[in-house]
């Protein structure tokens, strides 16, 4: 007898210093404690994700349907949207440029094509409290950092690897010797879930939990030295530079399946329909950083207001701190 009740799973990717910093992924059943993680000692937020996806797809096969929720949009994009377009265009982009991390998206379009039960992905905000977001998030999180000390070896999908490798950001990353064997199409070392051993037991998942934690502290105390302060150059809002609701669904977004979950994130993310709009300039730049590759970022954060309004809803910001959840490299 089929159990048709929805098989829900929370997935999340993390990269330290994206985008060529240490990177984890991580999944987990809403039901039994059942979770995953890995990670690699350099690569992408957006890798992440989408290992992350992978990993949840492959274990978890069967007829029961399947619920992704995960707080990436672009993760959501590659697997539903996007993939479509990016078949008949040859996988070439918008802009005629290959498509990045495309071993990883083909890999997922297989899974949910070959798969008996269906899959839909739902999206939630980030860092809002939601118990097994915050979960993947520390468990991704632990994994990149472990893989970054060198204190656990990198662990990623065969695909994974295959697209960190081609992106410009492999330089150092260090791969295990067998994984290497396998990529230069020697035996098969990976598993179906792109692991040699079973997926995380509870006192794995402790270690990782903790070491996310003593991570997080670290950041906390670098958090102190970033400042966000307005850019005075007219003080005149500039519409469609910077969007005061962090994490909103992205308007490309067209997965029917699920339109009314997240037009219902939406309107949570802003109860009072208040908006912010105009230029805001964040410090140390990007262009500071050693890991600065030339390219503009997508940043995800948030920024806690205490400044008096005017009566035309102009607020001036002076060095308020400015909280980052997440960096992204654009397609």
């Amino acid at each position: 007898m089929t159990n048709d009740k929805n098989l829900v799973v929370s997935t999340d990717g993390s990269a330290l210093s994206n985008p060529n910093g240490p990177m984890g992924w991580a999944w987990a059943d809403h039901e039994g404690g059942d979770a995953d993680a890995g990670g690699a000692s350099n690569g992408t937020n957006q890798i992440g994700e989408l290992c992350a996806v992978l990993q949840a797809l492959r274990a978890h096969p069967g007829e029961r349907p399947l619920v992704i929720e995960t707080d990436s949009q672009y993760a959501i994009n590659c697997s539903t949207t996007w993939v479509p377009g990016w078949k008949k265009k040859g996988w070439k982009n918008s802009q005629g440029k290959p498509v990045k991390n495309r071993p990883l998206i083909e890999a997922i379009d297989r899974e949910i094509q070959a798969r008996t039960g269906s899959v839909r992905f739902v999206w939630v905000k980030g860092h809002a409290g939601n118990t097994f977001n915050e979960k993947v998030d520390t468990l991704a999180r632990g994994y990149a950092t472990a893989a970054g000390k060198g204190d656990r070896e990198g662990c990623l999908p065969i695909e994974g690897w295959r697209s960190l490798l081609a992106s410009p950001y492999a330089q150092g990353t260090q791969v295990p010797p067998a994984v290497k064997a396998e990529l230069d199409g020697g035996p098969q070392v990976l598993d179906e879930l792109g692991r040699k051993k079973d997926r995380l037991d509870q006192e794995e998942q402790k270690d990782l939990a903790e070491t996310a934690v003593e991570s997080e502290a670290v950041d906390a105390e670098q958090a102190e030295s970033v400042e966000t302060t307005a850019d005075a150059d007219n003080g005149t809002p500039d519409p469609g530079m910077a969007d005061g609701q962090e994490d909103e669904p992205s308007r490309d977004l067209k997965d029917t399946s699920d339109t009314d979950t997240v037009d219902q994130d939406t309107k949570n993310s802003g109860a009072r329909g208040l908006r912010a709009s105009g230029r805001i300039r964040i410090t140390p730049p990007p262009s500071g950083s050693s890991m600065f590759t030339g390219h503009d970022l997508h940043i995800v954060g948030s920024i806690d207001i205490d400044a008096d309004i005017d009566p035309d809803g102009y607020v001036t910001i002076k060095e308020a701190p400015f909280r980052l959840h997440a960096i992204e490299v654009e397609d």
